[in-house]
């Protein structure tokens, strides 16, 4: 067994298993921006269970910050859209403001994680 191969083989499938999470992030968040273009949340569960799988293959390279980046993503937007709920039983449209704002903030998390990921560098934040 080569070290060297071994490290290649971990870095291009770990980065593989980034390009799907990351593309299965994009789909639920640009189905929660577009009106009537709502992909299910399974797909989000999805990625986030492959994410929390697959993080500890992760330890010590630069991807271990992708895994952590989308995973806290996930969690800090699921927790904002749930506080948001109540906006959506007293007002409509502060609660279509909100979850608006809320899923621009993830489309762009996605975008920039994944640009890093697409250059191989680690993502910071």
């Amino acid at each position: 067994m080569n070290p060297l191969t071994d490290t290649v083989e971990r870095d291009a499938s770990l980065k593989t298993i980034g390009h799907i999470s990351y593309l299965l992030h994009l789909i639920v968040a640009i189905g929660a921006v577009l009106p009537g273009a709502h992909a299910s949340v399974l797909l989000l569960l999805v990625a986030f269970v492959i994410d929390i799988v697959k993080r500890g293959d992760a330890v010590g390279t630069w991807q271990e910050s992708h895994f952590t980046w989308r995973i806290r993503t996930v969690v800090i937007a699921g927790a904002l859209y749930l506080v948001t709920v109540p906006l959506w039983l007293l007002f409509l449209v502060p609660g279509w403001i909100a979850w608006t704002l809320i899923s621009v903030w993830f489309l762009y998390r996605i975008a920039r994680g994944w640009m890093n990921l697409n250059n191989n560098r680690a993502i910071e934040g």
